[in-house]
């Protein structure tokens, strides 16, 4: 990855892009934290970040090879209690085979 020309350093860029790939976060909530941590970035320079260097770190943490993690693979499974005569939903733990 070339950072040529960049007003911020290195890891501080990598920094900013590992935490927006990584974990469910606005890029105004990414900016907040980085302030608090004293570093003064624009919410529109993080996204900019993101779309320069943000392919080589993608794959790791959005994998979507895996069959639990592909779309419509959330599944609520009933169960029937036969001493209250109750049923539960609740999520499966079991891959989905396609």
């Amino acid at each position: 990855m070339d950072f040529k020309g960049s007003q911020f350093e290195r890891d501080i860029i990598l920094w900013g892009v590992r935490w927006y790939v990584a974990y469910p976060i606005s890029y105004r909530h990414l900016e907040e934290m980085m302030h608090e941590r004293g570093v003064e970035v624009d919410h529109s320079s993080l996204n900019r970040w993101v779309l320069k260097f943000s392919p080589p770190w993608a794959r790791p943490f959005g994998n979507a090879s895996e069959p639990w993690a592909q779309a419509g693979a959330w599944m609520k499974p009933s169960f029937a209690s036969q001493a209250k005569g109750s049923i539960g939903i609740g999520p499966s733990t079991k891959p989905v085979m396609r």
